[in-house]
């Protein structure tokens, strides 16, 4: 196969790196990748003068980069991509980890593995990046549209089980309630590092087709918490790269279902945050539309509910009312049919606490604030003390209708209890809703009340 050079034609350290890593002769390396190359029906006949034109700088064409990586990896035992070993020649830039939704299997692990390791990493470009719109609603369009991967297992590496599914499983939930409880700046960082030490390896190893589906719904739902943990550590540019991630991998799945949450409960309320409340409600029709037919009617009332924030924020009572009312007619048909004994575990949560709290915001972004009041209260009443941050969150969407109501003692009043409790977390979203509550408190400013509610928050931030 013809090849091209790097450029400036230097030596490929990184590659002569992983040679060294991996105890590969040139001969052994060329006779690896000949060997994935027919697997993925490539007549591929390197040997060692082919690995030692890649190590002085020359590059093979096509994919014979992404199977040098699994010939490599497979040696390793974890998953290598291709700009570790110096091929990816401008193809995956640093500024663009985790932004594509990849068209292979493959090519969904180099993705996701490479967004981990630079997550791990610190690198600057990730901590600091911004979210652009598009970059949520192009991945949707891709969703929508891909036809389902054929096949996800794997014949090489170290062997994966359903006992393996399990411990990832059993992870993410021990992590999911450590953050309810104490916030994402506590446990984002165990997340990162169990998903980069472990789990890559796991993605990299041999599984059955069944196991494989398995595996990557598993590794789906780590990787959207991951990806909630960045939004609620102040890193957006960061949670848009896991949530389309764990959209990829929700189709390697086989999971239309779970790829329709992370739009409607993950990338919508992202756009959500970030201001951008049509992409809310394209976001969340996309999620009603892929996944119609394959959800429970609860997961039906989340996609409804997200569709009502999108509505209620751009000021459009009449279809915020609609969907909001197509998300409670789903959950009293859920609830009607004996509670959330058919849901999936990643839909279980969601209950008429929850759905009172996407209420309330609805009813607070309308300027209804009688109904938002209403719907934080049913929200408070129903979340269990566990559920610390949510509860926060309750407290100062309550706070925030009495102050539009200009009930502004009680709303000093109950803004007190939700410092108390976010000072027992660590979450910037907590923080975000509670300068909100303050800029609505500005007008009331020289009410005693008032300035003693702003010293309290200073002292808590402190």
């Amino acid at each position: 196969m013809a090849a091209r050079p790097l450029v400036a034609r230097q030596p490929n350290e990184r590659l002569q790196a992983l040679i060294q890593e991996a105890g590969c002769s040139n001969a052994g390396l060329a006779r690896r990748v000949n060997m994935c190359g027919a697997e993925h029906g490539l007549d591929l006949r390197y040997d060692k003068t082919s690995v030692a034109r890649w190590l002085r700088g020359q590059q093979p064409r096509g994919r014979a980069p992404g199977i040098i990586a699994e010939a490599l990896g497979r040696k390793l035992g974890r998953t290598v991509t291709i700009d570790e070993i110096g091929m990816a020649n401008g193809k995956n830039l640093a500024s663009g980890v985790g932004l594509q939704f990849s068209p292979t299997v493959l090519g969904a692990i180099e993705q996701v593995c490479e967004l981990w390791r630079s997550d791990v990493g610190r690198r600057d470009f990730l901590s600091g990046s911004s979210v652009a719109s598009s970059a949520l609603v192009e991945p949707s369009r891709d969703w929508l549209i891909s036809v389902p991967d054929s096949q996800v297992g794997r014949a090489a590496g170290p062997r994966v089980g359903p006992s393996d599914v399990a411990a990832v499983r059993a992870m993410t939930k021990a992590l999911t309630d450590l953050d309810h409880q104490y916030g994402s700046g506590h446990v984002r960082p165990v997340v990162v590092h169990y998903l980069n030490s472990v789990v890559s390896g796991l993605l990299a190893g041999s599984y059955r087709e069944s196991v494989g589906r398995e595996l990557f719904a598993a590794v789906a739902r780590l990787t959207e918490l991951a990806g909630y943990m960045a939004v609620d550590t102040g890193q957006p540019g960061l949670a848009q790269r896991y949530y389309i991630q764990a959209l990829r991998l929700a189709q390697a799945a086989g999971d239309r279902g779970y790829g329709g949450y992370v739009l409607a409960a993950s990338m919508s309320h992202l756009a959500a945050q970030l201001g951008n409340p049509r992409e809310i409600a394209q976001l969340a029709r996309a999620a009603q539309e892929g996944a119609r037919g394959r959800v429970t009617p609860r997961a039906e009332a989340m996609f409804h509910a997200a569709e009502a924030r999108g509505h209620a924020l751009l000021g459009d009572a009449r279809a915020a009312q609609a969907a909001s009312g197509a998300a409670v007619t789903a959950m009293e048909r859920a609830e009607g049919l004996g509670g959330s004994g058919d849901d999936p575990a990643w839909i279980s949560h969601f209950d008429h606490a929850y759905l009172a709290d996407e209420l309330a915001h609805c009813h607070r972004d309308l300027g209804q604030p009688r109904d938002a009041a209403r719907c934080a209260q049913e929200s408070l009443d129903g979340h269990p003390e566990s559920r610390a941050r949510r509860r926060a969150i309750g407290l100062v969407l309550l706070a925030t209708a009495q102050v539009q109501q200009r009930e502004v003692e009680q709303a000093c009043a109950t803004g007190l209890r939700a410092v108390e409790l976010l000072g027992t977390l660590r979450s910037n979203r907590g923080a975000e809703y509670l300068e909100d509550l303050k800029e609505r408190l500005e007008p009331f400013g020289e009410e005693p009340v008032v300035r003693e509610f702003g010293a309290r928050v200073e002292l808590q931030a402190a």
